[in-house]
C-alpha cells in the first residue's frame, strides 16, 4: 500500500490542481510500481509560507527578494 505525503506551500494550490496531483501520482505509482489505485493513499499538507524555510530564510521573505 503506497503512502505519499506531499508537502507544499499554500500559494495558489487550487482544488483542481490538488486533484490533478493525486491523479497523476496515482498513475505514476501504477506504472512504475504496478500498484493498484485503490491501494494508493496521498496526503497533501499545505504549509503557510511563513512556516517553511528556504535558502536560510522564511519562504515568504525569500519570495520578496528581487529576481536575479
Amino acid at each position: 500500500m503506497p503512502y505519499v505525503n506531499l508537502r507544499v506551500t499554500k500559494d495558489g494550490l487550487t482544488r483542481e490542481k490538488k486533484s490533478e496531483l493525486v491523479r497523476r501520482i496515482t498513475e505514476l505509482l501504477g506504472e512504475v510500481l504496478d500498484k493498484k489505485p485503490e491501494h494508493t493513499h496521498i496526503v497533501i499538507d499545505e504549509i503557510e509560507e511563513e512556516n517553511w524555510g528556504f535558502a536560510g530564510m522564511l519562504t515568504d521573505d525569500f519570495r520578496k527578494l528581487p529576481a536575479e
